[in-house]
């Protein structure tokens, strides 16, 4: 079983597509007729071009409107079969789709559509050619692949078999376990495709909205699994219609899309309980770390910062100009070094958060299963062994760190000497990270959601569009099982909206906020206004609606005001509290958030009051956004 992809799923010209599709590993692509049609090239030079880059094609598709036409229309179809047939070996390929009719001319007769489908497969068998009959979810007679199956069953011919495609499954909620009454050797072809999951006409939903398997809604590693069931041993293809993927460099769609199928391929032997090709996905036990790049005199500032929300210097590092601040169990790095990663990281993006380490079972067992997706590891120039560490290329260039739990401790004590200052021993109103928020060029929104799926293992959390007052911003949670490990994805299309600043003041994506938990968030505001943070000012509108829905005494009402507290409850009843600092230097800003255990979101009714009182300090120079 090998990966294939559509040619329709990348854009530029065929010749683009196939060197694309190459260049990221598939081995075979799916000719869309109309990139054929629309190319220069001739069928058997597109063929010398396949083989010279260590392509074949696996199928051609569609050929549409075929089963059920009457009279003239009927023979009009199969000669239209003879005249693909023809192009189909020019190309080298000995498999063609066949999709359910959509013509208003097309029957519905049964004993018709069988007779056609016969007559086919006597001319396909003729020519070496195997039939794939394809249900489309909105096909006008035949929209389920259970009716393909049973018609290709009283077909009964050794050219007919069926094809499945996964969106034209899920869409329709065709139970998954009724392809295991599909013979495998029948099985000619498999598509598959991912997708948000959508209230809409299937058609439209179908042509702009898939997506790259673990970036939608479906379960698709349970319906690749029933098909593993059956021995089928072809292609996994991916058929991909998207409105953003036309847009999108092909490398790039082609890369995720080749990485796709290997993350559902591995869930679905997981499912199955069948051996794997890569170690498990291992969901982070927590974030262990965010580290910021700064030179000398943002470091005093950044340091100034930190004290001021609340943190205590406790280290130093042993060979490095770099300290370490923590509150809790919560660890902020700043490195100040002249050269090497954070000092590059820092000429390209300024002072910012450059890498954040994620606390994992068995850092080895992720690096192998990283490779083995295609997500490069970081591997410092010149330096070799010099790492404390494994990591991995992250969101924008920055990294991600791997820290062994079991090693955790002993890490920190042999990279870092103790501050000259005495350890803070009070106790802190902070006591970890609650969740880590990234800001995305919007053509990367969905392969930075399947770099954390995949690698990680991360559950998406119902998407949210939020209203930016310079416009949209589309955000997606992602967290591990258990809620240990907690992030957002932002990206936008408008140009002045604060996740667009972000990306333009930073030259690109990257870590803009980091939340912090508190037990008792009135306490933490306290100790913030004593030393002197700088916070968001919310506007008195807020709490006098917040009064009128939520029914709050309005002594509670004014506590929150002063503490220019945000707050939310879900259906059940759970609540959840925020602040927000002032942005240091329009780069990055910190929130503090008191989660009720059986609250699973993040606020989100209240991100446009926070994003319009963020773009209240747009003009300033200091602590802006």
């Amino acid at each position: 079983m090998h990966n294939a992809i559509a040619t329709v799923s990348l854009r530029g010209t065929l010749e683009e597509k196939l060197v694309a599709a190459a260049q990221a590993g598939f081995r075979s692509v799916e000719i869309f007729e109309n990139d054929l049609i629309g190319s220069a090239l001739r069928p058997p030079q597109v063929r010398t071009l396949m083989e010279d880059i260590g392509l074949s094609c696996s199928l051609y598709q569609p050929f549409r409107d075929f089963e059920g036409m009457p009279g003239a229309l009927r023979q009009r179809a199969l000669d239209r079969a003879e005249r693909k047939f023809d192009v189909m070996e020019a190309l080298g390929t000995d498999r063609i789709l066949v999709c359910s009719n959509c013509s208003p001319a097309s029957l519905g007769d049964r004993p018709r559509i069988v007779d056609d489908f016969r007559e086919l497969g006597e001319r396909a068998a003729a020519r070496g050619i195997r039939v794939g009959y394809e249900a489309l979810a909105w096909g006008r007679h035949v929209n389920d692949h259970r009716d393909v199956w049973s018609i290709v069953e009283e077909v009964d011919h050794p050219a007919i078999g069926i094809i499945l495609d996964s969106f034209h499954s899920l869409s329709r909620a065709i139970p998954s376990d009724s392809i295991r009454q599909i013979a495998g050797d029948k099985l000619v072809y498999v598509q598959l495709a991912d997708a948000p999951l959508l209230d809409m006409d299937l058609l439209y939903w179908s042509r702009h909205f898939r997506n790259l398997p673990g970036q939608g809604g479906f379960d698709l590693a349970g319906y690749v699994a029933e098909i593993l069931r059956t021995g089928y041993d072809g292609p996994l293809s991916l058929e991909i219609f998207n409105d953003r993927f036309r847009s999108i460099s092909s490398r790039l769609i082609a890369q995720d899309g080749y990485r796709s199928l290997e993350y559902v391929r591995d869930a679905a032997l997981r499912v199955l309980g069948r051996p794997a090709a890569m170690p498990a996905p291992q969901p982070p036990l927590r974030a262990e770390f965010v580290e910021f790049t700064a030179g000398a005199e943002d470091a005093v500032r950044l340091g100034d910062t930190f004290a001021s929300l609340g943190f205590a210097k406790v280290g130093n590092h042993r060979t490095k100009k770099v300290t370490r601040w923590r509150q809790g169990e919560v660890n902020l790095v700043v490195n100040a070094e002249p050269k090497g990663f954070a000092q590059s990281y820092r000429i390209v993006h300024g002072t910012s958060i450059c890498a954040i380490g994620v606390r994992v079972s068995d850092a080895r067992a992720v690096m192998d299963r990283a490779a083995a997706l295609g997500i490069r590891a970081y591997k410092p120039e010149g330096r070799p062994g010099r790492m404390a560490m494994p990591a991995l290329r992250g969101v924008g260039g920055s990294l991600v760190y791997l820290v062994e739990d079991a090693g955790a401790e002993a890490l920190w004590a042999r990279e870092f000497e103790a501050a000259e200052s005495p350890l803070v021993t009070e106790e802190r109103p902070v006591r970890g990270i609650d969740h880590l928020a990234a800001v995305v060029h919007n053509d990367e929104f969905l392969s930075w959601q399947l770099y954390w799926r995949a690698l990680f293992g991360l559950e998406g959390r119902d998407a949210q569009d939020v209203i930016d007052p310079a416009g949209l911003v589309h955000s997606q949670a992602l967290q591990s099982p258990d809620g240990a490990f907690r992030l957002t994805l932002n990206a936008s299309d408008a140009r002045e909206t604060l996740s667009s600043r972000f990306l333009a003041q930073g030259l690109g994506g990257g870590f803009q906020h980091v939340a912090m938990a508190s037990d008792d968030l009135f306490a933490a505001a306290q100790a913030l206004d004593a030393g002197g943070a700088a916070m968001l000012d919310m506007p008195g509108n807020y709490y006098d609606d917040l009064a009128a829905r939520f029914g709050l005494d309005d002594d509670v009402i004014a506590a929150m005001a002063r503490a220019r507290m945000l707050y939310d409850e879900d259906g059940q009843g759970g609540s959840y509290r925020q602040l927000y600092t002032r942005a240091f230097d329009k780069l990055f800003f910190f929130e503090f958030v008191e989660r009720a255990p059986a609250y699973a979101g993040y606020g989100a009714p209240n991100a446009g009051v926070r994003l319009a009182a963020q773009n209240r300090y747009r003009g300033a120079t200091v602590g802006a956004e």
